[in-house]
């Protein structure tokens, strides 16, 4: 079919013998690019008509991977026309390198956006706007982190089978794949920092000891995790910072996840009050207080005197809530209506300080 294809553009050009050869190659590389847009345009118009509404992934993939259709055929038009071309031999060579080039990146990008899309794809079988969306968060870092992983390696894979095609840095690809081994590749990939976090990347998304949308605590920093990418994991602090950590740091140093089993925590407040304070009061306000809040999660309430200091005694209440978020509301509120309650009905019970009066014998003038 390619032999007919060229056949016929080679009789064709018997009948412009009157046109420089500049202007007949340049014509026939772009009639032949047009016509290739042209023909991909009309098909995936048809093929979205005839699905309709019925096959709503397909149609999804037809219309993500629509940019890289359109170029993959314009690519093959181009590789049918060009020997036909009255070209020089060093021109059409420098030509083809180009064409072979950008069909092998093609080749790469349509790899990586197959694993993105079969990812999305994936994903789609969870829900993660629940509140509990423990076994979502789970299944979402194991497969973006490994997704990004799998695409670094691609990317590498397809710089160095580009290289691979110039004879001048040919040695550059070759040291990609095989120059000292399978072995030796990796052991010296890994020891750079960004090929150590991307393998780093690939121990957490199996190991998980941290997921997306992880309350965590981190040098003295507490926020949730926003994004794991293949080398850094971007954290949103309660000030809507962002802090930027490797992920080596997640494997190599501790660090605290508040939700690393469930969404759910326990929140704690603390007060200090005098020795004459009515604890069972105390108690049954701060229990009425919690339950009227729908911030808790119905599990647990409790207080109790956990220390005894010279002046006062000091009251801890410990409540549990769905979210960090609502134990952080949780514990404010509570605080707030349990100072108002000790000022307006207890001030007795507010720590008071104490002081012993001795009276001195008179002196003697």
């Amino acid at each position: 079919m390619f032999e007919d294809i060229r056949t016929a553009l080679t009789e064709l050009r018997d009948y412009v013998a009157w046109a420089p050869d500049w202007l007949v190659s340049a014509s026939m590389l772009v009639l032949a690019a047009l016509l290739a847009v042209i023909a991909h345009s009309i098909v995936i118009r048809l093929s979205l008509r005839l699905l309709r509404e019925r096959h709503p992934h397909m149609r999804a993939f037809l219309a993500g991977t629509k940019t890289m259709t359109r170029l993959a055929l314009m690519i093959v038009a181009l590789f049918i026309v060009l020997p036909a071309a009255p070209l020089e031999d060093d021109v059409e060579g420098v030509i083809a390198k180009v064409l072979l080039v950008i069909a092998i990146a093609l080749m790469g990008w349509a790899v990586i956006t197959m694993v993105d899309m079969s990812a999305d794809f994936y994903l789609m079988r969870f829900q993660s706007d629940l509140t509990d969306n423990l076994l979502a968060r789970k299944h979402l870092t194991q497969v973006r982190v490994l997704a990004r992983a799998v695409n670094t390696v691609l990317i590498i894979a397809t710089v160095g089978a580009a290289l691979m095609t110039f004879d001048a840095v040919r040695h550059y690809g070759v040291s990609l794949f095989a120059s000292a081994g399978v072995a030796g590749i990796i052991a010296g990939l890994a020891a750079r920092p960004l090929l150590s976090n991307l393998l780093a990347g690939v121990q957490i998304a199996m190991t998980q000891p941290i997921r997306i949308d992880d309350s965590v605590l981190i040098e003295n920093e507490f926020g949730r995790i926003e994004e794991i990418t293949s080398t850094y994991v971007v954290i949103r602090l309660w000030d809507l910072r962002r802090m930027i950590v490797p992920l080596a740091y997640f494997i190599e140093k501790p660090f605290q996840n508040w939700t690393r089993e469930s969404a759910s925590l326990i929140g704690s407040v603390t007060l200090h009050v005098d020795y004459t304070a009515p604890v069972e009061r105390i108690r049954a306000k701060a229990t009425e207080i919690v339950k009227a809040s729908p911030l808790w999660d119905g599990q647990l309430v409790k207080l109790q005197v956990v220390e005894a200091r010279e002046a006062t005694i000091e009251l801890r209440v410990i409540v549990s809530a769905r979210s960090s978020g609502d134990a952080f509301d949780l514990r404010c509120d509570l605080r707030e209506k349990l100072v108002d309650f000790l000022q307006s009905e207890l001030p007795s019970a507010l720590p008071r300080m104490r002081r012993d009066i001795v009276s001195s014998p008179p002196t003697v003038p």
